[in-house]
């Protein structure tokens, strides 16, 4: 999932540019006469102090960097494409660019940023409280706005970051760290609660394509992501293969190709792919488990039940897993709960396993994601009454405009509950009204499915087969699918149990 975490709720070279954006003295905010009155004597000597001190001094996309260190420079440069690229390294670099330099206000923001990432939400606030004062003292405009913007993401204001990043994008638009923020399957437009964020995402790309060099891995790697999701399949399949054979230890690329590929209906190949990639990547990288998820999760559609169990205990698993919080808790519950959906036996302890885990995080309510997951685990585990502590407060902040993605948060919880109590009528009903409206909760394409899989399934268990076959239809138009093609088989052989 590209560019994961847009806050901590979850607690994730070109010569192409305009004028504007050159490297010179005019894009250092010093060299600004401050507004409201004309310049004194001193401050052309202030002006020409700073251009001198931080002249030559660019990250990869020809900004200027506020420090006086050309190590501290290359450092950053490396740990902002290893943070980007999600591949393990990006700490180290950073902390080298902060060692080099300890008043580089944007490598500490950037170590906030990766803080963030791998949900430790008290070091990212540390470090962004430290990059505010940094930067105040010493940076540019664009530096002051662009540690503003990570701030208000890392301290949970999402709709202030989110409005904060595109002005400072629509000004600064090669600014990658900032610009790939509300990009991501966890990014900012994802988890605002938009019904069109999807749209929203290739919308941004597009504004900014200009800007970017044809052979871009980062742009490239974003750009076919948002297409990916939005629905042009063959483009985003191009954009994404063609960034990760451009930089191959490239995680949030590899992890577009498995979403393009599944969402193509290309099973085997994905499988093949995610195969080929994963050895590569190390396990404790953020999104090691996830992309095993994908691998389980193409099994299962297969009906290759054995292999889905076995990369599933090997990765995926809360014993096995090294990813953050929110993978864990999504993967762990999204995979077993279509195990059982999907008509096979979940082996014993693993739904108990998964609630433990799942208990030590995400008490608080209000994380429509995590809440619908939550709501899973409990539903599963036969703690109803979780479930329904957590709609009720879903209700009341729905009923206080606190709640962004709506009615349809509640309900799903709800339909969960229904579901696992062998209620299909009843969650069917419930979530028929709402499907549509599932894309406010944020997440992927596929994430997301198992929602659609759920009225499905509950649909043929409760007889309403006309039904079931028109979503059927639909879906194996878009792409071609071995389980949905078992199931209109089932709703055509009134002898067989239907859903297995």
């Amino acid at each position: 999932m590209p560019e994961m975490l847009a806050d901590n709720r979850h607690m994730a070279t070109s010569s192409r540019i305009s004028a504007t954006q050159k490297p010179g003295l005019m894009n250092v905010s010093h060299t600004e006469p401050l507004r409201g009155r004309p310049q004194t004597i001193a401050e052309p000597l202030l002006t020409n102090f700073w251009s001198i001190r931080f002249m030559g001094r660019l990250d990869r996309y020809d900004l200027p960097l506020s420090t006086t260190s050309d190590l501290a420079a290359e450092r950053y440069r490396t740990g902002v494409d290893l943070l980007l690229s999600l591949w393990p390294g990006a700490g180290e670099a950073l902390d080298e660019a902060i060692a080099a330099d300890p008043d580089f206000a944007l490598a500490h923001a950037a170590r906030a940023r990766l803080h963030a990432i791998s949900a430790q939400p008290s070091e990212a606030r540390a470090k962004i409280v430290k990059a505010l004062d940094l930067v105040a003292r010493n940076g540019t405009e664009r530096e002051r706005t662009h540690v503003n913007a990570l701030s208000l993401a890392i301290h949970g204001q999402s709709a202030k970051a989110l409005a904060a990043v595109l002005v400072h994008t629509d000004r600064w638009p090669r600014d990658i760290v900032i610009l790939s923020m509300p990009l991501g399957a966890f990014g900012l437009f994802a988890f605002s609660g938009m019904a069109d964020h999807d749209q929203a995402r290739v919308d941004l790309c597009e504004r900014h394509a200009k800007h970017f060099d044809a052979d871009d891995w980062w742009f490239l790697t974003y750009r076919g992501w948002a297409h990916g999701e939005n629905g042009n399949l063959r483009l985003g399949r191009t954009l994404t293969q063609r960034a990760l054979q451009l930089r191959r230890h490239n995680v949030n690329a590899a992890h577009a190709v498995a979403h393009v590929l599944y969402e193509s209906g290309a099973n085997e190949e994905a499988q093949e792919f995610i195969t080929g990639w994963l050895p590569e990547y190390d396990k404790t990288g953020v999104l090691h488990g996830h992309i095993a998820w994908h691998s389980a999760l193409i099994a299962l559609e297969l009906g290759d039940i054995e292999r889905a169990l076995a990369v599933y205990n090997d990765h995926v698993a809360p014993a096995s897993s090294q990813g953050t919080p929110i993978n864990i808790v999504s993967d762990t519950s999204s995979f077993l709960w279509r195990l059982h959906a999907y008509g096979h036996t979940v082996p014993a302890g693993m739904w108990d396993d998964a609630a433990k885990y799942a208990s030590n995080f995400f008490q608080d309510v209000g994380f429509p994601f995590v809440d619908f997951h939550m709501a899973l685990v409990a539903a599963a585990s036969g703690n109803g009454e979780a479930v329904e502590q957590r709609v009720a407060v879903l209700h009341k902040l729905i009923e206080d405009g606190k709640l962004s993605a709506g009615p349809v948060v509640p309900a799903i919880c709800r339909a969960s509950l229904a579901f696992a109590e062998e209620e299909y009528a009843l969650a069917a009903e419930i979530l028929a009204p709402v499907a549509r409206e599932v894309v406010r909760i944020g997440g992927s394409g596929a994430q997301r499915e198992i929602v659609e899989d759920m009225l499905l399934v509950a649909l043929m268990r409760s007889g309403e087969a006309a039904k079931a076959h028109a979503i059927l239809n639909e879906r194996l138009q878009r792409r071609p699918s071995p389980r949905d093609t078992r199931w209109l088989n089932q709703l055509l052989s009134p002898q067989t149990s239907l859903a297995n």
